[in-house]
């Protein structure tokens, strides 16, 4: 969070990050419809699941750019019901899909019912192991979500940091954060041994999210990237060349070696400047197709469309089976329209809907203690009477 006086204006929206949001989402839909429908182009689909970094990215980046001079009860109370209820309903979705009481289940993704594995998942806990019986327990989309919960009970403390920080100290934070990240990698190919492999995904999704706030920090404390309009075009081509690389890596070359080890940390370049540039023509108030309000409606609805689209492809390939053959690239679209209108009806029913309600009671409890405290203030007879 940035100062106190900056923090209670609130910085203007940047509807194009939301229309972005939702291309994350699809690519991790991709992702996994490899697994129902794969096609001779699967290797770059499969790369999709770069959707989540995109989004840790972004989360922090968003959190700081919009954030309010509020308590950290407060903050966290809304972060609660920003995820938590439409979390649960997805959550019973998946459960029937992903679970069986038989102990020998035909199908490789069904798992036998553990309630106490399952638990884990119901508050959020389950991304603390990399067993993938607990790491995907529950909805296994939602293992993110305790990445998010674990960045969410920091967020507060690291913006403390930043405050200390000027616009050009967040951005050599967030260079540095980058630098971190090939040394890591090199460290991690030379000496594996001295380089802990097997993190939480938590802690070694961190930087991630780290990153996103060090870029809205810099952007909210004065950085105005000289960004040419081309810009977002440019760092959309960077993206699409990584895939490309990395699907056919026969005609690099000794490039290979440079690129192919690197790719996730490409992939972290790649997100970082994507965001920043497209953030940087909102703010110049340049024209955008991100802003187009159908986008911009998926990438309201992005967060329910992550949470219910794996549960709908699994239920469809544990009915159908495996489609393969020219058969296969019909099922994209119709699996698409499917999970988008589950997500609106996840959406529209119980996200905004449990966000707005659990935002009223507890913007209403904290006004009650502001008040509490008020009057106690001011009742220098009641205050002896306490102490």
């Amino acid at each position: 969070m940035p100062s106190e006086s900056s923090a209670a204006v609130r910085p203007p929206r940047l509807d194009s990050l939301t229309g972005l949001r939702w291309w994350a989402a699809f690519g991790v839909f991709l992702h996994h419809m490899t697994n129902l429908a794969p096609l001779p182009v699967h290797a770059a689909l499969a790369l999709g699941n770069y959707g989540v970094m995109f989004f840790f990215v972004l989360s922090g980046f968003v959190l700081t750019w919009s954030a309010q001079a509020v308590s950290t009860s407060t903050f966290y109370w809304r972060r609660f019901a920003r995820i938590y209820p439409a979390h649960l309903v997805a959550l019973a979705l998946a459960v029937p899909v992903f679970y069986s009481l038989t102990p020998a289940a035909e199908d490789w993704w069904v798992k036998p019912f553990d309630l106490g594995i399952l638990l884990l998942s119901v508050v959020l806990l389950q991304g603390w192991w990399r067993e993938p019986t607990i790491l995907f327990s529950g909805n296994p989309a939602a293992w993110t979500l305790t990445c998010e919960a674990f960045f969410y009970a920091l967020h507060p403390w690291i913006s403390r940091v930043l405050r200390l920080l000027t616009s050009r100290g967040a951005i050599a934070g967030a260079a540095a954060l980058i630098v971190l990240a090939f040394v890591w990698r090199i460290g991690d190919q030379l000496a594996p041994e001295l380089v802990p492999s097997a993190l939480p995904w938590p802690v070694a999704r961190l930087g991630e999210f780290v990153l996103g706030m060090l870029l809205a920090h810099a952007m909210r404390t004065g950085w105005h990237p000289r960004l040419r309009a081309g810009a977002t075009m440019i760092a959309s081509l960077l993206l699409l060349a990584l895939i490309a690389v990395t699907v056919a890596t026969s005609w690099l070359g000794p490039l290979e070696s440079i690129i192919r080890p690197f790719i996730n940390e490409w992939m972290l370049v790649t997100c970082a400047a994507l965001i920043t540039a497209v953030a940087a023509r909102d703010l110049r108030g340049g024209k955008s197709l991100l802003r187009h309000p159908v986008l911009v409606r998926l990438g309201e609805a992005s967060y329910a469309f992550y949470l219910v689209h794996a549960t709908i492809i699994y239920a469809m390939l544990s009915l159908v089976g495996r489609q393969v053959g020219p058969v296969a690239v019909v099922w994209y679209p119709l699996m698409l329209a499917v999970c988008i209108a589950a997500a609106f009806a996840l959406h529209l029913l119980v996200e905004k809907p449990m966000e707005r309600r659990l935002r009223r009671w507890g913007d209403a409890r904290e006004e009650a203690r502001r008040t509490a405290g008020a009057e106690l203030d001011g009742d220098p007879g009641r205050s002896r009477e306490l102490v």
